[in-house]
């Protein structure tokens, strides 16, 4: 793989609406991709195996929980510092974006909103330190995006358990996660949130085989045959499907940065071929039509820059809505995999070789298109905000 020069395209200034604390994240963050990720990605996208040596340097720099508060071992940053982090983590590689993702947004945010004092005091900590590893239990195999109609149910057994009894399936992080936030129906059809840990007798975590998209990301099923949960496993303080929806706002704004990393990877590295590979005795950047990709391709990253910028002010301020976040991971997606097309097609033959990151990007970016809401449905999302009629 060729060696990691890249340099981020900033053509509106955007740093200057940056703090230096945000910046010094993101570059921090940068030089550690750089170093840790980029010599190794490629071998681990070719083999489909996750990096798990790299955990313990992913909590070093903070990357999970860093909006968690400091009392319970997160970095206490802002959002726009989160959002740079995915950016440049994506940068590297959708698949390690995916795994600190959910452990921040899907796993550490319902503790942290949802758990108690105790669950906060005994998980949080772990979770930021990389000591635990954990999953989101919400999709299932016949229930995708309509999560309401799940049927993964619980009873309580009167003795100090909950008897939790489904399946769950495409589950990052899933065949090696320590513990698992499982979303499941009571005996009066309410939604919970459950702490189920490893090691819990009929609770196992088959690994998902074949993908050709987030081969560096451990993904897999969870299966729950008759598990005993202990009372106090359960989050007491949301009930509802709004609970793992807040939990979806979390991981999807997240994804409307990392989604722009790719892209900027993409961008950047058609570029500089195009400076470098002569056919008819000139640069193929000199011709129209390779210009023409290029010039597209930095639009629409300054328009999602700009897009994710204004999104992590309001996110800061308590003011972003659902219906914002799903536009954002929405357009910032699509235009991260046109991205990685047009610039396979600069590249050529060379775009699909594993000496470039474009192909890896490009296959990644199917799956970021689809989880986390499908870009169908957060286009459903901002129809319905905006007309008020629900078309779903």
């Amino acid at each position: 793989m060729k060696p990691d020069n890249f340099v981020s395209p900033d053509y509106f200034s955007l740093d200057n609406l940056l703090s230096e604390e945000h910046k010094l994240v993101r570059d921090s963050t940068r030089s550690w991709v750089k170093k840790n990720i980029s010599p190794i990605i490629e071998k681990h996208a070719q083999a489909a195996t996750f990096p798990k040596e790299i955990l313990s340097g992913l909590s070093e720099i903070g990357a999970f929980g860093c909006f968690i508060p400091q009392k319970y071992g997160g970095a206490g940053m802002d959002y726009i510092s989160y959002g740079l982090m995915m950016q440049e983590l994506e940068r590297g590689d959708s698949g390690i974006r995916s795994t600190v993702s959910v452990q921040s947004s899907l796993v550490m945010f319902p503790i942290w909103k949802f758990g108690s004092e105790k669950q906060k005091k005994k998980y949080l900590p772990k979770l930021a330190s990389g000591e635990l590893i954990g999953c989101f239990g919400l999709t299932e195999p016949d229930h995708g995006s309509n999560p309401s109609k799940m049927t993964t149910s619980f009873k309580d057994d009167r003795k100090g358990f909950y008897t939790l009894n489904g399946a769950k399936l495409w589950i990052s992080n899933a065949p090696f996660a320590d513990i698992a936030i499982v979303w499941a129906k009571n005996e009066k059809n309410r939604i919970h949130g459950l702490i189920v840990e490893r090691g819990m007798k009929g609770f196992s975590t088959p690994e998902t085989k074949n993908k050709w998209s987030l081969r560096t990301s451990s993904t897999g099923e969870l299966i729950f045959n008759k598990v005993k949960v202990p009372k106090e496993n359960i989050l007491p303080r949301k009930s509802g499907l709004g609970a793992p929806l807040m939990c979806l706002d979390s991981a999807r704004y997240g994804i409307s940065w990392g989604a722009i990393g790719a892209g900027m990877d993409c961008y950047q590295t058609a570029l500089s071929y195009s400076k470098e590979r002569i056919q008819f005795d000139k640069a193929i950047g000199s011709k129209q039509l390779q210009q023409k990709k290029l010039a597209e391709m930095i639009t629409e990253i300054t328009k999602a820059q700009l897009l994710a910028w204004r999104l992590g002010v309001l996110k800061n301020e308590g003011n972003a809505t659902s219906a914002q976040i799903s536009m954002a991971k929405r357009n910032n997606v699509e235009i991260a995999i046109n991205i990685a097309r047009d610039a396979r097609q600069i590249l050529g033959a060379m775009g699909i070789t594993g000496e470039y990151s474009i192909m890896r990007h490009m296959m990644n970016l199917e799956s970021v298109i689809t989880y986390e809401g499908t870009h169908d449905i957060h286009l459903l999302i901002t129809g319905m905000d905006i007309t008020g009629f629900n078309a779903f």
